[in-house]
């Protein structure tokens, strides 16, 4: 039945508004009352609603499901930019009504990081002060150079770590590849000596770490006032100044009245993204936040060290045009597990 459950998500993902008989022709799977039967689960777990009644029920997938169902993300990047069905504005209800009542994390998923977070307190309760400072500046080298490397950055792995531990650059580089991994560094030295920095949330707090993170870059401070495109999608971020402050302040009271920590984390990983507020640096300032968030709550920080960039491009633009996270979600545990067990 999981099978036939996917399939008919899949189906209204693409016919939204089907007739069950529409729905039984388009999957040509089961029986149509073993279709029925499915449907009528579907909507039970909040999977798909339905609109109108007897002969013109129809069915879509619910807002739920749009934002946790699965994602078949080869078959989705098949089609080029202009062939994929998206949402190309800025969705005013994602924050302010969809996120606020919905976990992110299965119960399981959530069990899975309690554990491994489990793993991190104990073995950092046995190192020494030194040995986790040490491990604390592994991670902080890869994060800076992964980060940076997703936006464009030429440096190897080597080179960042010769740069940041020994301030020497690398020639033939551009000399923004080096200050963007120095402000990297910059920024996370705060944060490690400022924990509470970031707590609660603020627009204020956030501006200021981008601040650090684009300092002597050919980059504006503060909010943008016009408007900014995304390469790789149709997706168009808000162009007013005053919007973009609200949905900054509308994601920040949505972070601060959650109370699990990977959910925190993750939602200002993707909504300081989507949101684009500044003309530049937009995800790199989310992965600074969403690891402050992780610091300030004596959590494992992630470096996200083994991430290909393009999957990780990848994984933000369905956020943009779908609204659909699990894809990204997935990277979020993945990466999380892979900080537990490589640094501490």
């Amino acid at each position: 039945m999981a099978q036939i459950d996917n399939d008919i998500i899949k189906f209204l993902r693409e016919n939204p508004l089907s007739s069950s008989p529409e729905i039984h022709k388009g999957i040509s799977k089961g029986s149509y009352a073993t279709i029925k039967r499915a449907i009528s689960d579907l909507l039970d777990n909040g999977q798909i609603v339905s609109i109108g009644q007897r002969r013109a029920t129809r069915y879509q997938i619910s807002s739920v499901n749009e934002l946790l169902g699965p994602i078949d993300m080869a078959a989705y990047f098949e089609k080029e930019i202009d062939e994929r069905e998206i949402r190309e504005g800025f969705n005013f209800h994602l924050i302010k009504e969809l996120l606020t009542k919905v976990d992110l994390f299965t119960a399981d998923e959530s069990e899975y990081l309690q554990q491994l977070q489990e793993e991190f307190r104990q073995n950092v309760a046995h190192m020494s002060v030194d040995g986790y400072n040490k491990e604390m500046e592994r991670l902080a080298i890869d994060l800076s150079w992964k980060s940076s490397q997703i936006e464009g950055n030429t440096y190897s792995l080597l080179e960042t770590e010769r740069l940041l531990k020994d301030k020497e650059t690398a020639a033939g580089k551009p000399k923004d590849d080096a200050i963007m991994l120095l402000n990297h560094k910059e920024a996370l030295n705060f944060i490690i000596e400022n924990p509470d920095y970031i707590v609660p949330l603020t627009t204020a707090r956030i501006e200021d770490i981008h601040s650090i993170l684009i300092k002597d870059l050919p980059v504006e401070r503060n909010i943008r006032r016009w408007r900014v495109g995304i390469s790789g999608t149709n997706y168009k971020p808000l162009d007013n100044e005053h919007q973009i402050r609200e949905a900054l302040e509308d994601m920040c009271s949505l972070v601060n009245k959650k109370e699990n920590i990977f959910e925190k984390s993750l939602l200002a990983l993707v909504l300081l993204s989507y949101i684009q507020a500044f003309n530049d640096g937009n995800k790199r300032t989310a992965r600074i936040i969403s690891n402050a968030i992780l610091i300030a709550n004596q959590y494992c920080p992630i470096s996200f060290r083994t991430i290909d960039s393009v999957e990780y491009k990848k994984a933000m633009l369905i956020f943009y045009e779908q609204n659909n996270i699990s894809v990204f979600k997935k990277i979020f545990i993945e990466q999380f597990r892979f900080a537990v067990k490589t640094y501490f």
